[in-house]
């Protein structure tokens, strides 16, 4: 629960505060300062306090956006608890437009990191220590690497009930069952307390707006169901979410240029085409095929692939039917303009 005051890189925060804090990272060659910025809203009642993040990864922006929307928007007026909102993990990243920081180690593997370690080490430290221990919960936000997109869904610890519920929570057709990885933000998170979870949705250097909104809708759902909003007047419930527990990726079968028969979200079975591979002439030189049936949640973009890359990422359910159909439901609904606008509900400018 939450404490009377809350402290981070300095600054307290009293029951009923907000603050916009600029944490001290590691400068850059140039001398220039570098910081991580942190919005902290904080209800005038206890309750939870969840932290949410993005870029960690610094090509991977959806969550950047997520993230404003939810500082800009009109549901933190009603909060009980505490939000604690870091838009940009890695800024380093941010700036090279890169997945990785200069040093180049993937800051999501280097936790719990340390104060005089590598750069990553440090970063990780930080916000370990101002951040992620000092909250109840955590929402972690993704895409996809660079040229492949992610169909909206979370990644969690699904065996332990109360992330279970949390992931449930956040409203989106699939739940993958994922472990926890060494040197992960999740791992070290669980070690201090905190129950988190991981949003994974759109591709690298790319605003998605239909993971945009989902994400959004996400943790909105999440902060009701921890208590932090008054719960939905709406009398519509959640369809129960699918949980995958395991999947498999698609690999390139020779090297050409590719034309995508099937698309993300999609359903499909064993022996199914999923793409063609053709030299520059346009002749076929092979077909992809669907080995394992289920959900596409994962796709490669660009049209060029070498034998041996991954091109379909797919979920295997016991009912793939019914995701699929969950996957269009939850389309139309947050693409529909009129929902759009209950669903982000932003203060007057």
């Amino acid at each position: 629960m939450a404490k009377t005051v809350l402290t981070i890189g300095g600054v307290d925060i009293p029951l009923g505060g907000t603050a916009r804090i600029k944490l001290p990272m590691v400068k850059l060659y140039t001398d220039t300062n570098m910081s991580m910025p942190v919005f902290v809203k904080r209800g005038k009642r206890s309750g939870p306090t969840l932290f949410i993040s993005a870029a960690i990864h610094g090509d991977e922006l959806n969550g950047v956006e997520i993230i404003s929307r939810i500082i800009q928007s009109k549901y933190l007026e009603n909060l009980k608890g505490t939000l604690i909102a870091v838009p940009i993990v890695n800024g380093y990243g941010v700036l090279s437009q890169s997945r990785y920081l200069p040093d180049r180690r993937d800051l999501n593997r280097s936790f719990p990191g340390s104060q005089r370690g590598s750069l990553a080490g440090r970063v990780a430290d930080r916000f370990l220590n101002e951040i992620v221990s000092k909250a109840d919960y955590g929402i972690d936000l993704h895409t996809g690497s660079l040229h492949r997109t992610n169909l909206p869904q979370i990644r969690a610890n699904l065996d332990d009930p109360e992330t279970l519920e949390i992931a449930k929570a956040f409203g989106v057709p699939v739940l993958m069952n994922s472990n926890l990885r060494d040197g992960s933000l999740r791992e070290c998170a669980n070690d201090v307390g905190a129950k988190v979870i991981l949003y994974e949705a759109g591709e690298a250097l790319r605003f998605d707006e239909l993971s945009i909104r989902a994400g959004v809708k996400g943790i909105v759902g999440v902060m009701r169901h921890l208590g932090m909003l008054p719960k939905s007047r709406s009398k519509k419930s959640l369809s129960e979410p699918r949980i995958a527990r395991s999947s498999s990726w698609v690999r390139a079968t020779d090297s050409g240029f590719t034309t995508h028969i099937k698309e993300l979200g999609d359903l499909v079975e064993a022996g199914d085409v999923l793409a063609e591979i053709k030299d520059p002439y346009g002749d076929i030189l092979d077909k992809v095929l669907c080995k394992n049936g289920g959900i596409i949640i994962g796709k490669q973009n660009i049209p060029l692939v070498q034998e041996g890359d991954a091109m379909y990422h797919i979920a295997h359910f016991l009912a793939p039917d019914e995701v699929a159909g969950y996957v269009e439901s939850m389309q139309d609904e947050l693409m529909d303009s009129e929902a759009s606008l209950s669903l982000i509900d932003y203060r007057s400018s």
